[in-house]
């Protein structure tokens, strides 16, 4: 049963979401995904960690204005040229330091350098949701969560973004 008062936090891992819906041959609506996460997972604050690209202000307004906390990473230039913003050190840093502000976190990311923040958070009953955007990449490591596991893949219904 959802409890309508549960005050849950997401901590988003924008680049392994985005990446690996793309992967899959499709567009992610970050406002349906923003409401997904309110109706499904009671999610109050949806953090979401991404490397800072000065050309890229429309797209950071429009995620606040779909109701993210933008937490920002300085990028690198690779050799390629694409821009390099490892966000995981901040989203553990993040879902830890509020901690004692939420009921429960929603991760969201595929990403196995999250195992241990996962483990955490599931031993102190703090883990309301893994919420992995392939079914059909994501690490190994997180199989023990799978009874806490969504798929974006199977959400591609409600949340793709379609013009």
């Amino acid at each position: 049963m959802i409890n309508p008062t549960e005050n849950n936090y997401a901590f988003i891992d924008s680049q392994n979401l985005n990446l690996s819906i793309q992967d899959q041959g499709w567009k992610l609506d970050w406002g349906k995904f923003r409401i997904y996460l309110k109706d499904k997972h009671r999610v109050t604050k949806a953090y979401f960690f991404i490397g800072f690209i000065p050309t890229n202000q429309s797209l950071y307004t429009s995620l606040q204005k779909d109701g993210y906390i933008l937490i920002f990473k300085p990028t690198l230039s690779l050799p390629n040229g694409k821009p390099k913003g490892n966000v995981d050190a901040e989203l553990v840093l993040h879902t830890i330091l509020e901690i004692n502000n939420y009921d429960k976190a929603v991760i969201v990311s595929g990403d196995g350098d999250y195992y241990c923040l996962v483990k955490h958070l599931k031993k102190e009953n703090k883990l309301k949701s893994l919420v992995i955007p392939n079914r059909n990449r994501y690490s190994s490591l997180l199989r023990e969560f799978s009874s806490e596991m969504a798929f974006v893949t199977d959400l591609k219904q409600k949340v793709e973004y379609t013009k």
